[in-house]
């Protein structure tokens, strides 16, 4: 469980060859009921797992496309609650790819903290990102998910300081979210020109894998990023897809993304 079981997947992927790939996708944006059959359908697909974001009405890292899905999710009657209560009907702990959520911390508070540690534990949830968590203020939580053995995944910034970001490189577990554009959520075209070496400096200091996230919506763009890291994370793209009923367009993009390609 936790950051073993996300360890050994990736160890699996890297194993064969293959670059990390890791989908967001939005809890209950379609219904909950779809939300086993989703997480199976990518697990076939070669993910090395899934990022399950928690609908919230106020983001504020998530672009259009997210919001539009967390908006859609909301008025399907999603809840934390509810994606915990799901998760664990289906027991996510058997799921094929480790399960990592994404919320806020408001609802985690409303939830309650130690409450909230637990119950992920009990539906088999693997890792936790909450991306307006500041590292100066997360010691209200490590500890919890350190005693359910669940990772705690920290997301870095290009304008952070590098010692910021080697700081928070050193406390990641599991995997290390570098946010590869100044910004929120969303496909671009094109990446900054300093995205290359903020990944190189990452990866030269992380004890654990470095994925890419945040405007990468194509095959080519996965492999350039992931030249140098380990990998990638794709929102907007992999929501849109499931969204226009495009499923077998996501299995294109996993694939040919975990492909090491000429840049690699």
């Amino acid at each position: 469980m936790g950051k073993e079981r996300i360890e050994y997947s990736f160890q699996e992927k890297q194993s064969a060859g293959q670059r990390l790939f890791i989908p967001y996708i939005m809890a209950g944006d379609g219904g909950l009921d779809n939300l086993e059959d989703r997480i199976d359908f990518l697990a076939k697909s070669g993910v090395a797992a899934v990022e399950l974001g928690i609908p919230f009405s106020d983001p504020i890292a998530d672009g259009p496309t997210i919001q539009a899905a967390g908006q859609r999710a909301l008025a399907n009657g999603t809840s934390l609650k509810a994606v915990l209560s799901q998760l664990r009907n289906f027991k996510a702990s058997s799921s094929p790819v480790p399960i990592i959520l994404m919320t806020y911390l408001n609802p985690i508070y409303s939830y309650g903290m130690e409450k909230f540690a637990a119950d992920c534990e009990k539906s088999g949830v693997d890792g936790i990102i909450i991306p307006d968590l500041p590292m100066e203020e997360e010691e209200m939580i490590a500890e919890l998910l350190q005693k359910h053995s669940i990772a705690f995944i920290r997301l870095v910034a290009m304008t952070s300081p590098k010692g910021r970001m080697i700081e928070i490189a050193k406390r990641s577990e599991g995997f290390l979210y570098a946010v590869s554009v100044m910004g929120t959520t969303g496909a671009r075209q094109t990446h900054d020109e300093n995205v290359k070496a903020y990944l190189d400096v990452l990866k030269e200091n992380s004890p654990v894998p470095v994925l890419a996230g945040f405007g990468v919506s194509s095959v080519e763009q996965a492999q350039e990023l992931s030249a140098h890291c380990d990998g990638v994370i794709v929102g907007s793209r992999i929501v849109d897809l499931f969204n226009q009923g495009q499923d077998e367009e996501v299995r294109k993009l996993v694939q040919g993304s975990i492909e090491v390609g000429v840049r690699g």
